[in-house]
């Protein structure tokens, strides 16, 4: 697991929560972003994408994510819904990518930032998107564990 991509996510999170927070435009957000953060041991093409594909895509990443959820995706916590969008981001968009390494990260992003459960709620939901988006691997990967 790449150290550059594991930080370019906890950026991209705090992107997507601050255009989540303000509506601001992305593009100007990314460049002010890295403007202004220390990008050093950063992917920032990795960033980039991140960034403009959640924004982009988020009404179809929604849609992957809402019939998972206990509640309104509005009524998520912020940061734990830009987690939850960036993790069905690569788990549709980026198959090259394991789905345990995803899921993992989003749950490593979660701890760093999130509420005290929020890695168990992001968990949980990616897990069922995985499922639903990465069937036949996740299944192939539950077969080889035994379970």
């Amino acid at each position: 697991m790449s150290k550059k991509r594991s930080r370019a996510r906890s950026r991209a999170i705090q992107a997507i929560y601050q255009w989540q927070m303000t509506g601001q435009e992305i593009g100007e957000i990314c460049e002010q972003f890295i403007a202004e953060h220390p990008m050093d041991g950063v992917d920032v093409d990795y960033f980039r994408e991140l960034v403009h594909g959640v924004v982009t895509q988020h009404y179809a990443l929604d849609d992957q994510l809402t019939p998972f959820l206990d509640r309104d995706l509005q009524a998520v916590d912020p940061v734990e819904r830009a987690i939850l969008r960036l993790g069905a981001y690569e788990l549709v968009r980026r198959p090259e990518i394991p789905y345990r390494v995803i899921i993992n990260e989003a749950v490593e992003l979660a701890k760093s930032f999130g509420g005290e459960a929020g890695h168990k709620y992001v968990n949980g939901i990616l897990d069922k998107v995985a499922l639903k988006v990465r069937n036949q691997e996740v299944s192939m990967s539950r077969k080889e564990k035994g379970g």
